[in-house]
């Protein structure tokens, strides 16, 4: 999930962000072909338009908090063999956004993501690594907080790790990102993240969770949005759906260490104002393990720390086998 998307943040760890999944400002992104303004009011060459657009889409510029939710399926890929579909993926974020007096906008989320059996849909505490024959213990993504700054101007990713301090700087690059119609009603937001970067879990410390030295992810998302509910300006948030793509090493709780092949997510998403639409048992695992995961933040603290850097701080290098 790691997560829901700003130009200048970094390939995450997750989601969404709904807000995958993720790690260093090392991440190159892909620049797709940007159309010219294709109306007076689909302002996509104007900065300040596209502010304001991805402000309320990532959540409501009035303030209000907005829920994020991806579902999807987490594959094995190796070559040579078909790909396994190894378990479900369920993303729940909480994310608000806040003007600030310079015109842009913190946007600050906490999110999770959950791990589901294939087959029932259940949440996995623990899960068969059909690749090794070992049981493991399944580990949450859950990220609290993970924020950046929405601005006219492209904005230094958040370092990872690094505290900041939440205000945008000036100047620099226009904030232009990559729009495009489809069909009369329908403005498609298209956004890839390509990123190569120091792992933070340490082959040499971690060599059963370790993928190696550097890892290679990326990330591919695009937002499908009514026309008319972007055009119009009393529509503080404009509720969207989209895809996900991620493709990244093995996850470090599956104990693959640096054996060959990938990971690749696949999923949806969309936002909402309330708790209605999440399948069962997700919200009742936030209330008992992250309740306080169901409000979004109120003001900026940090850092924000990936998936990798949470795992890292908090869990212990598997024994040898």
């Amino acid at each position: 999930m790691d997560e829901m998307i700003d130009l200048a943040r970094p390939a995450r760890r997750g989601f969404l962000g709904l807000g995958a999944a993720a790690l260093g400002a090392a991440a190159s992104l892909s620049l797709l072909p940007k159309p010219a303004a294709a109306t007076e009011t689909l302002r996509f060459d104007d900065p300040v338009w596209n502010r304001e657009t991805a402000a309320r889409l990532q959540a409501d510029t009035n303030g209000e908090q907005i829920y994020g939710h991806c579902s999807g399926t987490v594959n094995g890929v190796r070559a040579g063999e078909a790909v396994r579909h190894l378990m479900g993926f369920e993303v729940f974020s909480t994310i608000r956004v806040l003007r600030q007096s310079d015109g842009s906008y913190q946007r600050m989320t906490k999110e999770v993501i959950f791990y589901t059996d294939p087959k029932t849909g259940k949440i996995l505490d623990e899960w068969d690594n059909p690749y090794s024959g070992e049981r493991v213990k399944v580990v949450d993504v859950a990220n609290d907080p993970y924020n950046w700054v929405i601005s006219e101007f492209v904005q230094p990713p958040p370092m990872p790790g690094q505290p900041s301090d939440g205000v945008a700087k000036p100047g620099g690059k226009p904030y232009l990102l990559h729009w495009s119609l489809f069909g009369p009603d329908t403005v498609v937001l298209s956004e890839d993240f390509h990123g190569f970067y120091p792992n933070k879990l340490d082959p040499a410390k971690w060599p059963r969770e370790s993928a190696g030295a550097m890892v290679q992810s990326s990330e591919l998302f695009r937002y499908f949005i009514d026309r008319k509910r972007l055009e119009d300006p009393t529509q503080t948030h404009v509720t969207h759906n989209g895809s996900w793509v991620r493709i990244t090493p093995w996850l470090p709780w599956m104990l693959m260490g640096q054996a060959p092949g990938h990971i690749l997510y696949d999923g949806i998403f969309h936002t909402t104002r309330t708790l209605d639409y999440y399948p069962p048992g997700v919200v009742e695992r936030i209330k008992a393990r992250y309740p306080g995961y169901l409000t979004a933040p109120t003001r900026w603290y940090g850092p924000s720390y990936s998936s990798i850097e949470h795992y890292a701080l908090e869990q212990q290098p598997a024994p040898p086998i």
